[in-house]
């Protein structure tokens, strides 16, 4: 269960940073709500994965899944670069987080 944690918690920050990115657009209560519930949610699905999971491994995957995460949303809606750098770049982050899955 605690690597169900550690992926929620990717997810919602990933959710938080399309907030992030909405209130630097529209400064509206659901850009806030959004923003805020991701990164709350964020940090509690983190902190109950890092019961079970050691700290390092549990940051270095949380931000992992953020970064590709993020970074594949402002591709796909929001029309950033998807240049093969950046590809190859984002499937070296996720064999990265593979292999702490792999080894933790």
């Amino acid at each position: 269960m605690d690597w169900t944690y550690l992926i929620l918690a990717g997810a919602f920050e990933v959710v938080a940073v399309i907030g992030m990115n909405e209130v630097s657009k529209h400064r509206n209560l659901r850009s806030f709500t959004t923003f805020l519930g991701g990164m709350l949610l964020s940090f509690g699905f983190l902190s109950l994965a890092m019961q079970a999971l050691p700290m390092g491994t549990s940051y270095a995957v949380w931000t992992g899944i953020g970064t590709i995460g993020g970074t594949l949303v402002g591709m796909v809606f929001y029309k950033e670069s998807n240049d093969w750098k950046r590809l190859l770049f984002i499937s070296m982050t996720l064999i990265a987080v593979i292999g702490l899955k792999l080894i933790a």
